[in-house]
């Protein structure tokens, strides 16, 4: 399946072309990066990771290890390391994320170079370097990057197997990465199973008994690395932390719920239709506001690829083995986990799409040249390249169209270049060899025009949709759900106060809209720190804080002190319980407890929902956890004593802080 012979010696400006493309990505990921928190609720648990092989093991949100966050630890372990590394700070949280998507940019390369060459290669990998969800992810900490990464280099393993002597290895390999890939962010790297699987069955020339037995081993591979940790946490002597997101505390539990079928199905918290983030489920979702700028530039260039492959490949025999298996595995890829995310019934935030980008580079280069190479050959398939610029640059300029007042000057700019392309590409097939090439690079510059414009922005603006929690590219229109535009820090884009109509009805609030927004404590937060340091600073759990990661992870983050953020993720789950809570007060562990006073919708001090309202998608109080909530609220008031908020220095409005010990303020 080789299209560059191994070991033949590269052109003299090929490696630098790869080096350039990858310059382009490095720039794009770190640019700034120093700025931003990421996504806070995974900022938080690293710190506290860093703190204990149990809380690191685990993926404890808590130093304590009271809970865990609602996804297997291995891209966290990685930030960890990097912690480790270069201390506690913004730039070694995002560091490894930077990395590892110039990683998977190089490594697309060199899978798609062994099946379509060179040329198509080094746009597989630009297109990849250059779509907006791609860039704003890998500017982020969530776990996508990594996934992104994993699943590349699986691809690539896979992509050797096919000619391989000896393929097993090369299975195997892909096999365990995809595991890997589990342990990032379970179910979501097994959707690309199906077009690996085929594409083998399809492109080794193996006889079966030999390619099924490869499989076979293969299957073995990936449900040990898959599934080694999910053991050693079930098989864990107990007390061990929660695992967060699940109904029992068990990771088979969110394996099966929250993280997996309730993803697709709707079950688990997510939203009926998957509204909110990402817009209805559907055919067209990837069409609609709030994901056609992040993932959808090139999906109408793809499509023509794919369905022009398949009629060329039915009309001609016989077929080219190796060919067909990378069109499988690419395209499957892409048409799998596309329709897999349009109809997915659950919570669906718009960066799950950068799973598509290594797909859409591989069926973009691949295409391109074949265009190529027909437009330079009579007949009416030539007609498919200018087509294919005409369709993009509309397509961009459709999308740009939503909301001109946000850079409309890239959609004009595709258009008019995308008009040239096409003129010189008319007349370039005539026979005129400059004018074609020119016409090439013309409509290839404007396919990637907008895109490129959007990636740039957001990484030199650090705007990115709802901060850490849900990042994104493009203008305000495209966020979805409340709270708009937010800065790199996780904060409004102006005075950082709440926007009129929402909020409390008391006074003006730094907005956090969910996990990963605001990451920075008021003055009135840092007294009551102050306060509690100094109280009970040397108790097992000293501040315990209702709400979750909410309104724990700032504290966990600017402060030193041992804060545990009850409830997990979004308060709901049930950890610690009542009967942790009285077994912490009788062995006086525990100091103080704050309820109320955190944004997105948390309690207040009486058990119930206050007026704010938190993100589509995000557990409502009441929700499921709700009884969790309420249960730890009422033993609170039931057990612990409110202090007096002139003891510690703060306003009484918005946080109610309880002692729980034998301290004099009781």
């Amino acid at each position: 399946m080789t299209a560059v012979p191994v070991g033949a010696r590269a052109r003299r400006w090929e490696p630098w072309a790869l080096g350039a493309i990858c310059g382009v990505a490095a720039l794009l990921y770190l640019w700034g990066i120093g700025s931003s928190w990421g996504n806070s609720y995974y900022s938080a648990a690293v710190k506290s990771m860093s703190q204990s092989f149990e809380a690191f093991f685990f993926g404890s949100f808590d130093p304590v290890g009271v809970v865990t966050v609602d996804k297997p630890p291995m891209a966290l372990w990685l930030q960890v390391l990097s912690v480790q590394v270069f201390g506690f700070s913004r730039f070694a949280l995002l560091f490894p994320q930077a990395v590892a998507g110039v990683a998977a940019v190089f490594l697309l390369h060199r899978a798609v170079r062994r099946w379509a060459g060179e040329h198509a290669a080094l746009l597989a990998a630009l297109v990849l370097a250059l779509t907006p969800i791609t860039v704003v992810i890998n500017r982020d900490n969530n776990p996508d990057t990594l996934l992104v990464l994993l699943v590349v280099a699986a691809a690539y393993a896979m992509t050797r197997a096919f000619d391989a002597r000896r393929a097993t290895g090369w299975v195997a390999l892909a096999a365990f990465l995809v595991g890997c890939g589990f342990l990032t962010k379970m179910l979501q790297a097994w959707m690309v199973l199906p077009a690996f699987i085929v594409a083998y069955l399809l492109g080794n020339r193996a006889g079966w008994a030999r390619r099924l037995l490869d499989l076979g081993v293969a299957a073995v591979v990936l449900l040990v690395s898959s599934f080694w940790w999910v053991a050693v946490t079930a098989l864990w002597p107990s007390p061990k932390p929660f695992i967060g997101g699940s109904e029992d505390g068990s990771a088979w539990d969110l394996i099966f719920g929250y993280n997996g079928f309730g993803r697709i199905l709707g079950e688990g918290g997510g939203p009926g239709g998957g509204g909110g983030f990402s817009g209805s489920a559907g055919l067209l979702r990837m069409a609609n506001e709030q994901l056609a700028g992040q993932i959808s530039w090139l999906l109408p260039l793809c499509a023509l690829v794919l369905i022009s492959v398949l009629v060329t490949g039915i009309r001609h025999r016989p077929v080219d083995r190796a060919q067909l298996a990378g069109w499988v595995l690419w395209g499957g890829w892409l048409v799998v986990i596309g329709l897999m995310f349009s109809f997915a019934q659950g919570i669906m935030h718009p960066y799950y799409t950068t799973m598509l980008a290594p797909a859409v580079g591989a069926v973009t280069g691949a295409g391109l040249v074949r265009f190529w190479r027909w437009y330079r050959a009579p007949g009416l398939r030539g007609w498919l390249l200018p087509i294919g610029v005409a369709i993009t640059a509309a397509w961009a300029m459709a999308v740009v169209a939503r909301d001109l007042s946000w850079h409309a000057w890239a959609g004009y700019c595709a258009v008019g270049t995308g008009i040239v392309a096409l003129v010189v590409l008319l007349l370039g097939r005539r026979g005129r060899e400059r004018l074609a090439k020119s016409g090439l690079a013309l409509g290839s510059a404007a396919i990637l025009l907008v895109p490129t414009a959007w990636s740039a922005i957001a990484a030199v603006s650090g705007e990115t949709g709802m901060g850490g929690t849900n990042p994104m590219a493009g203008p305000e229109t495209g966020m979805g759900g409340p709270g708009g535009r937010m800065r790199a820090d996780g904060m409004p884009p102006h005075d950082g106060t709440l926007p009129p109509g929402t909020g409390d009805g008391r006074r003006p609030q730094r907005i956090q809209i969910g996990p990963g927004g605001a990451t920075s404590l008021s003055a009135e937060q840092r007294k009551l720190v102050d306060y509690v340091q100094a109280q009970a600073g040397d108790l097992t759990v000293p501040l315990a804080i209702e709400g979750g990661s909410m309104t724990a992870s700032s504290y966990l983050i600017n402060s030193d002190l041992t804060v545990i953020g009850m409830g997990g993720f979004s308060g709901g789950d049930n950890a610690p319980s009542v009967a942790q809570l009285t077994e912490w007060k009788r062995s006086g562990e525990l100091g103080y407890v704050l309820l109320g006073g955190g944004p997105g919708g948390a309690p207040g001090p009486n058990g119930t929902p206050d007026d704010r309202q938190p993100p589509d998608g995000a557990q409502p109080p009441g929700g499921p956890g709700g009884q969790a909530r309420t249960d730890r609220q009422e033993w609170v008031e039931q057990n612990c004593t409110p202090v007096d908020p002139a003891a510690w220095g703060g306003a009484a409005d918005g946080l109610e802080l309880y002692s729980c010990g034998s301290a004099g303020d009781r």
